[in-house]
């Protein structure tokens, strides 16, 4: 793969991309403001700039939003198609040194999904497009899955 290396870094000596591994169905896609140098670095900064997003549905999947509600938090799992795949070992700037690949968020990553907890803010059934209140990926960023948030199932255990 090509790309920058930083002092640090390590890439696999393979390429993922390569595997015959499950094959993922993309039920949509990502609108949103963000492109090439201009996305926000998290889902946190994304909020920041006020910016809201949508996702489009493709055919045969509005149904599948039945039981969703504006106002409601759902994790959106995304496929980070242009993101990098070969990095093993990461120097992020905002670090104080490398970190393994699977100690961070970033889109660098064997399988480039990435996921957030967004809020819808309004929801067309019969086009399959729901509104959401941000997000951080570039325009047209394949939707692999939506799955409500529910605070019973996401939230880690408090400290016993």
């Amino acid at each position: 793969m090509d790309g920058e290396i930083r002092e640090g870094e390590e890439r696999l000596p393979f390429d993922p991309a390569d595997s015959d591994g499950p094959r993922v169905a993309f039920i949509g896609r990502i609108r949103s403001p963000w492109e090439k140098g201009t996305a926000p670095r998290n889902i946190g900064r994304a909020r920041e700039t006020g910016q809201g997003a949508r996702i489009e549905l493709a055919p045969g999947y509005a149904r599948g939003l039945t039981g969703l509600k504006p106002g409601q938090p759902i994790i959106v799992m995304y496929w980070m198609d242009r993101g990098r795949r070969d990095l093993i070992l990461q120097n992020p700037r905002h670090t104080d040194g490398p970190r393994g690949t699977f100690a961070l968020r970033s889109p660098a990553r064997p399988n480039p999904i990435a996921m957030s907890t967004v809020r819808i803010t309004s929801l067309d059934m019969e086009a399959g497009v729901i509104g959401i209140d941000a997000i951080d990926c570039y325009d047209g960023t394949p939707v692999v899955d939506i799955k409500p948030w529910l605070e019973t199932v996401d939230m880690p255990p408090g400290k016993g």
